[in-house]
């Protein structure tokens, strides 16, 4: 097999805490938070084309190719380094969309990630990380590639190892703008910060929690029951929610209470990126 018949993940994460501790003059909120990847993922097949062009194999319903992360990124990745090389991208999506997992952040690095190898455009992790933040705030993280204490609009990074932990995540049947819930005047901006040695485990809340629940009604009823379980919390802007156990048998126990009418699934957290440190060709 070649690198050019491989599959390339693209795992979700969760944030076990998101607090906005400002807001900048042009607009963006100033964020601490604490990333973590788990081991649910889309998935990138990269084939080569004798044409130069980038092609969208797997359009997603409902999203423009203008828009789409995947395509985009191989296009900054090309603007950026003059690769001339064609590829059909083939994504196969398992993340739900504006579910608060990052998929569409996730997919995006990957697409970096792969064609950085694929193409040998020999780029190193700033520079790929620098890329992945004009395409959005959560792509740095997956280029990152270890579980880390985030600040600025996400992109600053100190490392933190956590420890072993099985998460039961809930997938409310919607998806949510993230502008949308940033755009809210009833949004908490003033959480005081803390240093990044100071964070633990359990520490803090989502700040984005309070106002998406109360756009979206199905939020605050799936977190509402997962809290009879534990201290559940939802993940980036929503809709998707988890609760932390310390095995897979404990997580797997709730999930088989789950009430017919949601869904979820229980996934294990990872110690890093699937895909690893950047290596350059």
């Amino acid at each position: 097999m070649t690198e050019w018949d491989r599959d390339w993940p693209a795992p979700a994460k969760i944030n076990l805490f998101l607090h906005v501790i400002g807001r900048r003059a042009d607009g963006y909120h100033l964020l601490q938070t604490v990333f973590r990847f788990i081991d649910r993922a889309d998935s990138l097949r990269c084939e080569a084309r004798g044409d130069g062009r980038i092609v969208l194999a797997t359009p997603l319903p409902g999203v423009p190719p203008e828009t789409d992360l995947v395509l985009r990124a191989a296009q900054a990745l090309r603007a950026a380094t003059g690769a001339t090389a064609g590829v059909s991208l083939h994504l196969t999506k398992r993340l739900p969309m504006g579910g608060g997992l990052g998929g569409g952040s996730s997919d995006a690095a990957t697409t970096l990630l792969a064609l950085n190898q694929l193409w040998r455009t020999g780029l190193d992790s700033q520079a790929l990380q620098r890329i992945g933040l004009g395409l959005g705030a959560d792509v740095p993280i997956f280029i990152h590639g270890c579980n880390a204490f985030a600040e600025g609009v996400g992109e600053r990074f100190t490392d933190v190892d956590l420890p072993p932990a099985w998460y039961l995540v809930l997938v409310p049947p919607l998806g949510v703008p993230t502008p949308e819930i940033f755009r809210s005047p009833r949004l908490r901006r003033d959480t005081p910060p803390i240093a990044a040695a100071d964070w633990r485990p359990g520490f803090g809340c989502n700040d984005l929690e309070a106002v998406a629940c109360s756009l979206y009604p199905e939020i605050a009823r799936h977190l509402d029951w997962l809290r009879t379980h534990g201290d559940a919390r939802m993940s980036g802007s929503g809709a998707c929610c988890f609760v932390g156990f310390a095995d897979e048998c404990a997580a797997q126990t709730v999930l088989a209470t789950l009430p017919a009418d949601m869904k979820g699934f229980v996934a294990a957290g990872l110690d890093r990126h699937p895909l690893g440190p950047v290596t350059t060709a």
